[in-house]
């Protein structure tokens, strides 16, 4: 029974579910936004959040933490030197997955995960431009 479990197993062992939601995560920190199933979505935006709660301490532990479980140093330093700063104002909720439909091929359901930035000024300039 699967009482209390709350990960999805994705058909992998759990080296490769760690393997494989570090690599997705450390590729949204990369490229900003993926596309992936929705499936696998929705497991890397829980270890995305996860890690972003971790940077938001900044200190030496919190870098060792991160880099231990995303594995790849690059991602780590962009975590805390540019997504953190994008996160600072929130208290929760730093991605948003938006559903694409199905994969013709499999009929898998897709979806796009993204960091939630802070509120854009686009208003405020559209309004100077029509004066």
């Amino acid at each position: 029974m699967r009482h209390r479990v709350k990960a999805k197993k994705l058909g992998r062992s759990s080296a490769h579910q760690k393997a494989l939601v570090a690599s997705l995560v450390c590729n949204l920190i990369k490229e900003r936004r993926i596309k992936t199933t929705l499936a696998k979505a929705k497991l890397a935006r829980s270890f995305a959040e996860k890690m972003v709660t971790v940077a938001r301490r900044d200190t030496v532990a919190a870098r060792r933490r991160a880099q231990s479980l995303l594995r790849q140093k690059d991602a780590v330093g962009s975590l805390f030197t540019d997504i953190v700063p994008i996160c600072a104002g929130r208290a929760g909720g730093y991605t948003r997955i938006m559903k694409l439909g199905r994969r013709s091929s499999d009929s898998s359901e897709m979806a796009i995960i993204e960091w939630v930035g802070p509120a854009t000024a686009a208003a405020p300039v559209e309004a100077a431009e029509t004066e």
